[in-house]
């Protein structure tokens, strides 16, 4: 019994101590944590492989996640976050009180966690399920367990005996993991529910959803698993396609949705006015704050990013100092050195991983920030109200786009930065406090002296920045006008003046230029002194206060500073950014503000009511400020299928009265009322670049039948089959390659196709001849439109008695208004113009029986029978009907691809580059520079490393004093290297960027029009604006930085080969590899830079057409789909930018690890080697340099990639610099008399002329003789080669083959500006130039005020101009626009009179205005050039009848040449059956009116 009560005993009392030992080991720190690692690491293996095997799924289909997602995914975040904290505290913490095993599991367990919820974060973050993973729901219960079992030991260890106390911060994390355990315990059972979708989270266009789901398929990114995002690996197919062939668009994946114009507009728009409560409200920051909401999620992340770095980086200067001890023999623990080595390379490899996921994601919110401000600033562009548009041109609107949203995108880079600095300060503040006690205070002083220098100067930068922005917009404006009219500049022979202006503009922006690039030559100088100057006075205070310096201590300063460099060399960068950013915000949100159009001044009438329109009491006025309006007192109605002519004198507001029934013109009051949808022809014809067929369909889905039906009406048919590519024909920009006639047929057949309720034409009859005239008036107003509400602006007054309604217009008013009959009686202001219609046919039919200057004609008739001319015509005649593809050679169009060079940015490039300015002289002295402040700099820590004692006990080599003054020497040696490196960098950038815009002007200048007609202007201006920026401000300080980055990388391996050359064994295979990655990458990234180029072009087109073509988009309601095709081409200019950043971080990261590598394999060397081997200052120089050794080798690299990117803007501009230049504008050796031409006789032979050499040919063998000082008049179908032959006589085309002889000289062989100086023309579309009336008279300046106010009387146009305010000066806008049509043209004539030359060509001069003004011009004409040789192109047969010779065109041929009277004769002549159709016409309408 005593046995069993013993064996009971000693088993209760085994069990109680075995118990005891349990709760012991239970409650110990080291077997918690443990616990707690191994649970976190299982969970963490789980997720591993979940991602692994799952794609990853789109985290905006917010709609099917299940409910309380956003609390569970913040609470992940929060845990992350927290757990990240404590894990550095903790590390700092024991760091300092040592090591022992408990405290090394407690860090793993930290890390561990950290890890694990990060992990958790990113899978809540990225899923789309319904419901939450079960493995993830039993974790949360699980970890709720272990947090309250961690929380209950804290408390008992706090308590007991066991420990003496649980550090604060282990038990503080613990209840807060007790509370959040809690949350995600609730949501595991309770909220696993699915959310209910509500009707505004249905999608809105299902069709677009499905659009999105697709590109999500195609999107490399979207599908990437976490090892593919963590690496970049997602990019890879990519980089393989393009290393093996040239990349084009189509390549280039599609964009994630969220990345995409789709997925960001709608979020900033929501943003941007949500609380506004309308456009005016729009301020920089509530812009600003739309931005950062729309993007909040990537801007946290980012940040995060941002933060992990900004804390890894510090590691290593924190370490040295220790790492020194350890190699002068100072061991604390077992392995100290191996734990030195890990914790080195694992906080580079920190390091290397958040910041290029960091970079990646701020380029990513670029991307986003760039769609959405230039979508918005688009769709302001369609909405702007008149007045708007003429403070704002279509040039600086372009420049929104491509300047000011670019930069705004930039700026994502510097975002985080605001925040970073001080912490980055405020750690090294830290570290130097750890090393060198009191002596950091002077250290802070000195960073805040630095820092203060910034206010100055970011002061006056922000300044220079604010004027050069201005100056760049007004060249860029007058650029653009330019450009749009380059072809009159070249006939009147003034292109040269107006390059000159652009180059007077460019001088102005260049003084700002130069200001704004030496200040920053100041900053670079100040800054890169900084961090020499902050370690000249910590030392100098050291000593001062006595604070022993040892080589570990100033190695771990060294470090420090050099750490401390990069938020002070970011810092002027930081804030020139911050002030250019803040500039482009102010301009964008001052654009976003200004007013649009009214919203209210059209109301809709019920659909099926009778009246169509309907103006009660109408007052408009384009300038609501002005005092007299536009429009007064206009009262009319129309009925539902009526016609109404609309007719006045020039400047009676005709046009005006057209864009108030559009809601165009700003109400002062009344009421405007339309029912039904409306299409709109204006007079100046909008046409899209493009196809024909794109053009006349505008969006509508193809009809054949009616497609035909419109084509036939419009007299289309003949031009499309003279055309190689039928209506597959590509427009230029504007219809450059269509004549006038057919550019006006189009848009009648666009509006014809749209099959609208109301038809407004805008006087399109005046372009084209009076045979297409009448059938077009016959088959569409008449035939297709009978059953249609037309109102026509007509100056022919043949077309009035068909109408229901005539409306008379005279200075603002309705003077007269009636059907024909009633009001032919009724007024003075109708019968002028019919009288003006009467007295223009009498003459016609006085034409028919005159006969003047027989004699003179007949010996012209008999010339030109020796001449062989009728054996020509029939020739012509009988080779008509043959296929022109003998002539033509092959088929081209005329607009083609933009150019784009393939392969390597060629070495001649760089070359032309650097020598541009002084021949290259300055580049030797500054790379001499950059070389000598880099041997000072290392020269100046060599010294402190080698003059400090390693230990106290050590004596010192040299004196304090010395150490001081010695190293003071250095530094200021190296800060004027610096200076004088600065200088010299933005001396050579700016002659450099001065002779590049010269020579590239000069060129475009001289192009032949060919080139213009060729090229859209949104090519040469994206030269202009965006390429001429980076040559301007980045491409010379890109080039500073590869050359100054090769000479510090190779200065780094100096340093750490001289302490052990052994690393060069795996330094020479590391930069083998990194030159191998290098060559891989750069054929992909050099095409997306390309591609970036290409995309961007079509995008300012766009651009450019949409704001030009605003009124005509708004009147066929077709806003909607321009906005459609802008978010096309913005998401294709996105494409290559987004994957060009995520090959840049692809290359990044593998250079990173391959350079850490080398760092690890250098201090593992370093704590191998026997102890006393190698000096262990200057190892820990090395390692104070290796530190920096992958952020160095992958910004050589980075700056290298970047370059090449950059440099083609310089490729881009070189290519304008070798355009093919027309011939010479003088040449001396054949300068023709003063007098010439003195007769104006011209002799045409065998003239053959084609627009380019693929094109077919457009005149086709012309030979006659126009006499000089006769009246010759050309007449013919429209597309007949009537323009070109004038142009032929310019020299705007060159002949292909034969000449015209003016008074016998050759044409082809006197300089361009002798032969247009001496000719005049009065073109077909009438050109004003924004500026005053004087300069758009006399350009060149060479006539009096006299002389030009004697011309503007001649012209009618003397008392428009003594009105206004300012007279000869009173502004002229862009385009002309404050002028009308009829009044441009006068100007024009205007020009002549003044110029009064020997021949002159009128090019349909008289089209826009009505036959009163026109029978004045002729009058004029007739009085002033009486003895000129004249050459009138004209549909108005009237206009040519009074000619004493009329050549009549078809199809490039001469098919008539003769004096009026006699062709008239002849019945079977096609001019008699001209005139003949026209008189008919003119008489039905008289008849029918009587």
């Amino acid at each position: 019994m005593d046995d069993g009560n013993g064996m009971l005993m000693f088993l209760f009392s085994h069990s109680s101590s075995t118990l005891t030992e349990m709760h012991h080991i239970l409650l110990k720190p080291i077997f918690i944590h443990g616990f707690s690692s191994v649970s976190h690491f299982v969970v963490l293996l789980v997720l591993f492989i979940s991602y692994a095997c799952n794609k990853r799924g789109n985290n905006e289909n917010v709609k099917s996640r299940p409910l309380y997602h956003k609390p569970t995914y913040f609470s992940c975040v929060a845990l992350s976050l927290l757990h990240l904290v404590l894990c550095f505290l903790n590390y700092f913490y024991w760091y300092a009180n040592g090591w022992p095993d408990e405290n090394i599991v407690n860090q793993l367990d930290l890390v561990l966690r950290t890890v694990t919820w990060v992990g958790i974060s990113v899978l809540l973050y990225y899923s789309s399920d319904r419901k939450f993973p079960v493995f993830l729901r039993i974790w949360w219960g699980f970890f709720f367990l272990l947090s309250c079992y961690c929380l209950v030991a804290d408390l008992v260890i706090l308590y007991s005996k066991f420990h003496h106390l649980a550090a604060s911060h282990i038990w503080i994390c613990d209840a807060v993991s007790v509370v959040i355990g809690l949350f995600l315990v609730c949501v595991g059972i309770f909220g696993n529910k699915e959310r209910e979708q509500t009707p505004l989270q249905e999608p809105l266009l299902d069709s677009r959803g499905k659009s999105n789901r697709k590109n999500e398929d195609e999107n490399p990114y979207t599908n990437a698993n976490l090892f593919s995002l963590l690496t970049f690996s997602w990019m890879s197919p990519l980089l393989a396609v393009g290393h093996k062939k040239t990349l084009d668009l189509e390549d280039v994946p599609q964009l994630d949705c969220c990345d995409s114009v789709d997925g960001v507009y709608p979020t900033f728009r929501n943003k941007l006015y949500s609380s506004s409560t309308g456009d005016q409200q729009v301020s920089t920051l509530k812009l600003v704050k739309a931005l950062l909401s729309a993007n909040w999620r990537e801007f946290v992340i980012s940040g995060f990013f941002c933060l992990l770095y900004t804390l890894a980086s510090y590691v290593g200067p924190y370490l040295i100092e220790t790492f020194v001890q350890y190699l002068n023999g100072v061991r604390e623990f077992n392995n100290e050195g191996y734990v030195l080595v890990s914790a080195f390379f694992g906080a580079k490899l920190v390091e290397c991983f958040s910041q290029r996921h960091w970079f990646f994601r701020m380029q990513q919110v670029g991307v986003r920030l760039r769609a959405a401000l230039i979508t918005t600033v688009y769709k302001k562009g369609q909405t702007l109200s008149c007045q708007s548009k003429q403070g704002h041109t279509s040039g600086e609107i372009i420049n929104f786009m491509t300047v000011d949203a670019e930069r705004i995108g930039d700026f994502s880079w510097y975002m985080h930065d605001v925040w970073m600095i001080p912490m980055q300060v405020i750690l090294a503040l830290l570290i130097l406090y750890k090393n060198l006690g009191m002596a950091s205070i002077a250290t802070l002083v000195a960073t805040i002296l630095v820092m203060l220098a910034n206010f100055p100067l970011g002061k006056l930068q922000e300044k220079f920045q604010g004027k050069l922005m201005e100056s760049k917009d007004a060249r860029m404006k007058t650029t653009s006008e330019i450009l749009r009219n380059m072809r009159i500049l070249k006939l009147q022979g003034w292109e040269m003046k107006f390059l000159s202006k652009v180059v007077e503009l460019r001088k102005n922006e260049e003084g700002w230029l130069k200001k704004y690039v030496y200040t920053s030559a100041v900053t670079t100088f100040v800054f890169w002194g900084a961090p020499t100057f902050v370690s000249v006075i910590t030392f100098g205070a050291c000593m001062l206060l006595g604070i022993p310096l040892e080589s570990g201590k100033i190695l771990s300063a060294l470090a420090t500073f050099r750490i401390l460099q990069e938020p002070i060399y970011t810092l002027p960068d930081t804030i020139s950014m911050i002030v250019q950013t803040k500039v482009s915000l102010d301009r964008i949100a001052s654009f976003l503000r200004l007013n649009d159009l009214q919203a209210d001044v059209v109301e809709k009438l019920p659909k099926g009511s009778d009246v169509s329109i309907e103006i009660r009491d109408g007052y408009f006025s384009w300038d609501i400020s002005s005092s007299s309006p536009t429009l007064k007192d206009i009262n009319f109605e129309v009925f539902h299928g009526m016609r109404v002519a609309v007719c006045g004198t020039v400047g009676s507001g005709k046009s005006s009265l057209l864009s108030c029934i559009l809601g165009e013109v700003p109400k002062v009051s009344g009421s405007v009322k339309l029912s039904g949808t409306k299409a709109y022809i204006p007079q100046s014809p909008w046409i899209q670049s493009g196809k024909i067929e794109e053009n006349i369909l505008f969006g509508k889905e193809m009809d054949r039948e009616k497609y035909e039906t419109v084509l036939e009406a419009c007299s289309l048919k003949k031009d499309l089959e003279i055309l190689s590519f039928g209506d597959q024909t590509v427009i230029g920009e504007r219809g450059i390659n269509l004549s006038g006639g057919q550019k006006q047929r189009i848009q009648i057949a666009r509006a014809l196709y749209q099959d609208a309720d109301i038809y407004l034409f805008d006087d399109p009859f005046s372009a084209v001849d009076a045979h297409t005239g009448s059938h077009l008036f016959k088959e569409c107003l008449l035939g297709l439109l009978a059953s249609k509400t037309v109102i026509y602006v007509t100056h022919q007054v043949e077309f009035l008695p068909s109408a229901d309604l005539i409306l008379v217009m005279k200075d603002g008013r309705i003077t007269q208004l009636g059907k024909y009959e009633e009001i032919l009686n009724s007024g003075t202001d109708f019968m002028e113009l019919v009288g003006a219609h009467e007295k223009a046919l009498l003459t016609l039919g006085s034409t028919e029986t005159a006969q003047t200057s027989e004699n003179v004609r007949n010996k012209m008739l008999n010339d030109n029978m020796e001449n062989g001319m009728k054996v020509e015509l029939k020739e012509d005649k009988k080779t008509e009907g043959d296929s022109t593809d003998d002539i033509v050679g092959p088929k081209a169009q005329l607009v083609e691809e933009e150019e784009r060079e393939k392969g390597r940015v060629g070495l001649r490039v760089y070359w032309k580059f650097i020598t541009t300015a002084y021949g290259g002289a300055l580049v030797p002295f500054i790379l001499l520079s950059q070389v000598l402040f880099q041997m000072l700099q290392i020269g100046s820590n060599y010294w402190m490393a080698w003059a400090t004692p390693v230990s106290e006990d050590v004596k010192a080599p040299v004196k304090g004093s010395t150490m001081i003054i010695v190293y003071v020497a250095l530094a200021i040696g190296s800060s004027f290297c610096i200076l004088v490196r600065s200088v010299l960098l933005v001396t050579a950038g700016y002659k450099t960027a001065t002779e590049l815009f010269n020579k590239m002007h000069m060129c475009i200048f001289r192009a032949p029009m060919s080139f213009f007609d060729a090229t859209p202007s949104g090519r040469i201006l994206n030269r202009a604006s965006t390429d001429q920026s980076a040559v301007d401000l980045n491409i010379p300080s890109q080039i500073g930085s590869v050359a100054f980055s090769i000479i510090q990388l190779v200065g780094i391996i100096a340093v750490m080969s001289q302490v052990a050359w052994q690393v060069f064994a795996i330094f020479v295979p590391v930069i083998g590899t990194c030159i191998w990655y290098q060559q891989y990458y750069i054929s992909t990234a050099r095409e997306l830079a390309r591609l970036v180029g290409v995309c961007k072009a079509p995008l300012i087109q766009h651009f450019a057409e949409s704001i030009s073509g605003s009124t005509t988009i708004r009147s066929f309601d077709q806003e909607s789909r321009f906005t459609e095709t802008n978010l096309k081409l913005m998401d294709n200019y996105s494409r290559p930018k987004f994957y060009s950043a995520g090959s840049m971080e692809w290359l990044c990261i593998r250079l990173d690890m391959l350079s850490s590598l080398t760092f690890a394999f250098s201090l593992i060397f370093l704590i191998s080697v026997p102890e006393g081997t190698i000096d262990p200052g200057i190892a820990g120089l090395a390692v104070t340099y290796g530190l920096n050794l992958n952020m160095l080798q992958a910004w050589v690299i980075w700056n290298l990639c970047n370059l090449e990117n950059r440099i083609i803007s310089v490729e881009r501009m070189l290519q304008y610099t070798s355009i093919p230049s027309e011939p010479p504008l003088v040449i001396e050796a054949h300068k023709p008399n003063d007098d010439w031409p003195s007769e104006g006789e011209i002799d045409i032979n065998d003239l053959q002329v084609r627009y380019a050499p693929q094109m077919p040919l457009v005149l086709r063998g012309l030979t006659c003789t126009i006499p000089g000082g006769m009246k010759t008049g050309v007449v013919g179908r429209t597309g007949s080669g009537k323009s070109t032959l004038i142009q032929t006589l310019f020299r705007i085309v060159e002949p292909a083959t034969g000449q015209i002889l003016i008074d016998g000289l050759n044409i082809s062989t006197i300089g361009l500006h002798d032969l247009r100086s001496r000719l005049s023309i009065i073109p077909q579309d009438p050109t004003m130039f924004e500026g005053t009336v004087r300069s758009n008279l006399d350009p060149l300046e060479e006539h009096t005020d006299e002389q030009i106010w004697e011309a503007l009387d001649k012209c009618q146009l003397g008392n428009e101009v003594r009105k206004k305010e300012g007279k000869l000066d009173s502004t002229v806008t862009e385009n002309g626009e404050n002028w009308s049509m009829g009044q441009r043209q006068l100007v024009c004539l205007g020009r002549v009179l003044l110029k009064r030359s020997k021949v002159l060509v009128l090019d349909e001069a008289t089209a826009s205005v009505d036959t009163a003004t026109d029978n004045l011009i002729q009058q004029t004409l007739r009085q002033h050039f009486s003895n000129s040789t004249v050459i009138t192109i004209a549909h108005r047969i009237t206009s040519v009848i009074d000619s004493d010779m009329v050549l009549l065109l078809d199809n490039g041929l001469i098919m008539e040449y003769d004096s009026p009277s006699k062709l008239l004769e002849d019945k079977s002549s096609l001019f008699s059956k001209l005139v003949a159709e026209y008189t008919a016409r003119s008489n039905s309408s008289f008849e029918t009116a009587t």
